[in-house]
């Protein structure tokens, strides 16, 4: 059979275009998370401002004292503390404008729960750049939860609880995001005597529910002790008590715990160390805790930098997680930590299209934080890092610290976590890195583009990078273009890709520039130059390719 000349050619149309639906819808975006516009300050509460001295208890703890314990072995001139050195709610309040101006919308605080009063007796003895050596340590970091309803003492002042910490930093216009442990609690076991408090759980009502008896987990009895029931007994990480996910038990008390801070104020929930328990585990505590707070948002932990392993993580019926970006974060400090290194590596790790993530636009994205070493880059380097994390795809996450440099290079137990401090804080600006970072955060924070657009990449090679961020959805119609330089010299840049004529903004002096074909721009050494466009696409090739990778972000089946 002979099909019309004319009844073919309209076929092929068809077929080739079917595929890409949000061309005729006019819709494209890299997502609709609404915790999407968030840029996220992390702070290790103990470590950053100790704005109350009147909660240090600076004399808890007897013979294991918990405040100010120096690592051993630190070399000459430097520094690691493994006891509580003060930080506390208000002074991360106190410090709520200093975070705000900068740029952020959210601080990531570790977990406030109650930890032991004594530092531990078990373990390897914690050792200069140690990993995994905890004897002499105490919960100042607050991972080590004994009673998952109860306010560490450490953190509140008079009049400060965590309601009222979480009410004052969104007066401030700051959300807090609330770091959460589900698979563990304090070091339980190896003790040479059994301390009081480590290795147990209390409820709400501080009936204990829960007790390790300083057992190796194999001697653990849980069918014969119902104080056993709650941990597993094939061990887990270093000494720590491992919680038992098949025990619904267990489920019932995280999610209450988890619920009642939800209700004072906690804005998202970082998820820590998410891959020890299974999907099946989290995907149960995320329909209870949405059931409660529909769209609530919450990012684990996967210390992982194969992008396959994490992604399960973000599919919808493992929980639909976020997770922070750890493939994503190898090629920054890759980049960032070693000039000549460019930025087509990071392109590697973008996942763009055809990726394994539920959607990449979701993810944190991050160069360093607590568990790792810092960054070891210069100032330029910082300062590329943030012009990247602040417009490019993904949700970016600063560690305490990074506006300044400030300990970079160092590992845990080598300076990662030390204390901040007032004088730091009133300080930071005098930093190179600090301007350019408020610069580009605050930039972020006023463009839905640079929130929420579909990347397009148009050159990412050696020490350029040009993309557009492309946002038409709801009513918003706005498209940046992002021209980055982290060379040592000045470069010009020119784009004609994908360019859309009309009346392009600098986004940064409001200056207009008339375009048609090209656009020409000189952006500084180590810097960036941002276009904005309020209307719509209308170039047929950029339309098309818009609606491909608006098609192909996400994987086809969940």
């Amino acid at each position: 059979m002979k099909f019309p000349r004319r009844l073919l050619a309209a076929s092929l149309a068809a077929l080739l275009c079917a595929p890409f639906a949000a061309l005729a819808a006019d819709d494209f975006y890299g997502t609709t998370e609404p915790f999407a516009k968030e840029a996220v300050y992390f702070v290790l509460t103990d470590r950053f401002v100790n704005g109350d001295p009147s909660n240090d208890h600076r004399d808890q703890g007897g013979a294991n004292r918990t405040f100010d314990r120096p690592t051993p072995g630190a070399p000459e001139g430097q520094t690691d503390n493994i006891g509580y050195l003060g930080g506390d709610f208000k002074g991360v309040l106190d410090n709520a404008g200093y975070i705000r101006d900068l740029g952020f919308t959210s601080v990531w605080i570790t977990p406030i729960v109650d930890n032991p009063d004594e530092a531990f007796t078990g373990g390897e003895e914690v050792k200069w750049a140690g990993m995994f050596t905890d004897r002499g340590k105490t919960g100042y970091h607050g991972y080590w939860g004994i009673n998952f309803y109860k306010l560490d003492e450490h953190l509140p002042s008079e009049g400060l609880d965590f309601a009222g910490f979480t009410r004052a930093m969104k007066e401030q216009k700051l959300d807090v995001v609330l770091d959460i442990v589900g698979n563990h609690g304090s070091p339980a076991y190896s003790m040479p005597k059994m301390q009081p408090q480590y290795g147990k759980v209390w409820d709400k009502d501080g009936r204990l529910i829960a007790d390790h008896q300083n057992l190796d987990p194999d001697r653990l009895d849980p069918r014969r002790k119902p104080l056993h029931a709650f941990y597993n007994t094939g061990g887990g990480l270093a000494q720590l008590s491992d919680f038992n996910e098949n025990n619904p038990t267990v489920m019932e008390y995280l999610v209450g715990a988890y619920e009642q801070w939800i209700d004072q104020g906690a804005a998202a929930f970082r998820v820590d160390t998410i891959a020890w328990m299974p999907h099946a585990f989290w995907k149960e505590f995320a329909d209870r805790i949405r059931a409660k707070k529909p769209g609530f948002f919450m990012f684990g932990e996967n210390f992982n930098y194969d992008a396959a392993s994490i992604a399960g993580h973000t599919w919808a019926r493992n929980g639909s997680y976020s997770v922070l970006d750890f493939p994503l974060k190898a090629k920054l400090t890759e980049v960032f930590e070693k000039p000549g290194t460019g930025y087509e590596e990071i392109g590697k790790a973008l996942y763009l299209e055809d990726g394994p993530y539920a959607n990449p636009y979701d993810l944190m994205t991050f160069y360093d934080n607590h568990d790792m070493a810092r960054m070891k880059a210069n100032d330029a380097g910082f300062i590329d890092a943030h012009n990247w994390l602040f417009t490019a795809r993904g949700i970016p996450v600063i560690y305490y610290g990074s506006e300044i440099g400030f300990e970079r290079g160092n590992a845990e137990h080598a300076g990662n976590r030390n204390y901040f401090g007032q004088e730091r804080i009133d300080a930071a600006p005098q930093s190179p890195i600090f301007a350019p970072l408020k610069r580009i955060a605050q930039l972020r924070r006023d463009t839905p583009a640079l929130q929420r657009g579909l990347q397009l990449n148009v050159r990412l090679k050696g020490d350029q990078a040009i993309f557009y961020r492309v946002l038409q959805h709801e009513g918003v119609t706005q498209t940046a273009l992002v021209l980055l330089n982290k060379a040592d010299a000045p470069a010009k840049l020119s784009v004609s890709e994908h360019l859309q004529s009309g009346q392009w903004r600098d986004a940064f002096t409001g200056k207009i520039q008339r375009v048609r074909n090209r656009l020409q721009a000189d952006v500084p050494a180590h810097g960036v130059r941002v276009f904005l466009l309020d209307a719509p696409i209308t170039r047929t090739d950029t339309r098309a390719r818009l609606a491909e990778l608006m098609a192909r972000k996400a994987p086809k089946a969940d």
